[in-house]
């Protein structure tokens, strides 16, 4: 199935999906989780690039430039925005951490 929207990852997910993955594998020693949890997350994106936003926009305490949505993967929350067609992935972010905005 060919994507509607095309996808651009930004440098700040990749870092903090490269420190997800590094910790599941390397110090909690669990591979099998931490290449799951890429799957997922993969999948996940691939799946809402489909139509990025039919789900309601994320409602941050504080104005924020852009307007996000986030999609929930297991214990993590991916945050995305939409503009001229392309769905810009830029946080991946524990769902427990106390986020500010």
């Amino acid at each position: 199935m060919e994507n509607k929207s095309k996808i651009r990852y930004l440098p700040t997910f990749y870092h903090d999906l490269l420190g997800t993955i590094s910790y599941i594998g390397d110090v909690l020693m669990n591979p099998n989780a931490a290449n799951k949890l890429l799957e997922d997350i993969e999948d996940a994106i691939l799946k809402r690039s489909e139509n990025p936003t039919i789900f309601a926009p994320y409602r941050p305490q504080c104005e924020l430039k852009k307007t996000y949505y986030k999609i929930k993967v297991n214990n993590y929350f991916i945050f995305y925005s939409v503009e001229n067609g392309i769905m810009e992935i830029s946080r991946l972010i524990y769902s427990r951490r106390n986020i500010l905005i």
